[in-house]
């Protein structure tokens, strides 16, 4: 509830607040119903499990959360890197921001990054329907996920791994490149500011999408990147838990509370300011 109401908050914000009109704010108005999207598709069911004590799934159930899961992780990636590239006209061409950031190309960004997600979980259940499940059917995890699928198949699943490797591939070194390569040119120009004042305003503006993008990769690279061995099989769980339930829930923390304009529209939200004239 505390990850839906804080997200729902944030996207209220900005639909509402006529100053959060920005396409900063544009984009993370996206991320937050990203969010709300993302822990919708495991908190629940998790929830009822624990509140149950049944643990069964059916596999079109399983099927449908592990394709919502890989596309709304896919799609967090994408728009990172949108935010990245935002935050690089921001800061290192500033005169032509309004002219290169318009509302036409904004939407055009997002609409990109909503429609090409679609492209790794469709790759991966079109070449999951070969695969035959003979039993056990247990998955080590509180939702389903592709590489847990491919463990409990008994069926040759190296044309899956082949798939994987290289749709992921290509999506994710695409997502980094297009995340990162924007901050090397961002941490070039400044570095060339003279005044700390001036440095520390740059930064000051990319700080917060910083540590929303660290803790994204490295809850994404634990998780897939590591070998799910058994002796690290209870800390990939705690990883997945962090990333699945935990980060949707940082990401609006992590924006409000290094963020002047939010507080500001919140306060007005919750007319605080108005309570405190008339006391």
């Amino acid at each position: 509830m505390m990850t839906f109401l804080t997200n729902f908050l944030i996207l209220l914000l900005v639909l509402t607040c006529a100053h959060l009109h920005t396409p900063m704010y544009f984009f993370l108005g996206n991320l937050a119903f990203l969010d709300m999207s993302y822990s919708s598709v495991t908190a629940p069911r998790m929830l009822r499990h624990l509140a149950t004590q049944h643990w069964s799934i059916s596999f079109p159930e399983c099927i449908a959360q592990m394709f919502f899961v890989i596309y709304f992780g896919t799609s967090e990636a994408f728009l990172l890197s949108s935010m990245s590239y935002d935050r690089y006209v921001a800061i290192c061409r500033p005169l032509h921001y309004s002219q290169v950031m318009s509302w036409g190309t904004c939407t055009q960004m997002v609409s990109l990054v909503w429609s090409s997600a679609f492209f790794a979980p469709f790759m991966y259940i079109f070449f999951l329907r070969r695969l035959t499940f003979c039993g056990p059917n247990f998955i080590h995890n509180f939702f389903c996920d592709l590489p847990h699928l491919l463990q409990i198949s008994c069926s040759d699943t190296s044309i899956n791994v082949l798939v994987v490797i290289v749709v992921g591939s290509l999506l994710s070194v695409a997502a980094f490149v297009a995340t990162f390569y924007p901050y090397v040119r961002i941490f070039r120009t400044v570095f060339k500011i003279r005044s700390s004042d001036g440095k520390r305003k740059a930064f000051s503006t990319c700080t917060s999408h910083l540590i929303v993008v660290f803790v994204y990769y490295a809850s994404i690279t634990f998780i897939y990147l590591v070998p799910n061995t058994s002796n690290l099989l209870t800390l990939n769980q705690v990883v997945t838990v962090i990333y699945a339930l935990i980060t949707p829930l940082l990401n609006p923390l992590i924006y409000s509370l290094r963020n002047k304009d939010l507080k500001v529209a919140l306060r007005r939200t919750l007319h605080i300011d108005g309570t405190r004239r008339s006391t």
